[in-house]
């Protein structure tokens, strides 16, 4: 690796160190139906956003419900305390897609219909609600 490269990757490394962050990789459902889901808690209050998941009727939910302890748990063991309620929010979260199942289905007069599996990879970060207002404000 190049000086300059590592340079650059040293900082990415140093920026992600106060960053909690959680993602979740092949899961087989198709990006469009994770979107729905991620769309209703961006931005949210992270323990609102837990309800939210919870009594969602999708199927996408319960993942990312767990996805969001996961993150909400790795903030805690970076700041070595417990989240308050109210302290968080879903800073961030984005849906990008998986490589593709590609099968084959039988299909009339011995053609062959394709399916395709869809998957998707989430990734969700959470951030203090204190850190946002310095944001807009700056």
């Amino acid at each position: 690796m190049g000086v300059r490269k590592r340079l650059s990757a040293d900082k990415i490394k140093e920026a992600r160190k106060n960053v909690a962050f959680a993602k979740l990789t092949n899961i087989p459902s198709s990006p469009r139906k994770m979107r729905l889901v991620a769309d209703m808690v961006r931005g949210k209050e992270a323990f609102r956003a837990l309800g939210i998941l919870k009594f969602s009727n999708k199927e996408a939910a319960a993942r990312l419900e767990k996805l969001l302890r996961s993150a909400i748990a790795n903030w805690e063991a970076k700041n070595e305390r417990k989240a308050e309620s109210g302290e968080l929010y879903i800073s961030t979260i984005f849906v990008n897609c998986a490589p593709m199942l590609k099968r084959m289905r039988p299909a009339p007069q011995g053609r062959g219909y394709r399916i395709r599996k869809r998957a998707n990879h989430v990734t969700l970060i959470v951030d203090t609600i204190d850190n946002k207002n310095q944001r807009t404000e700056a």
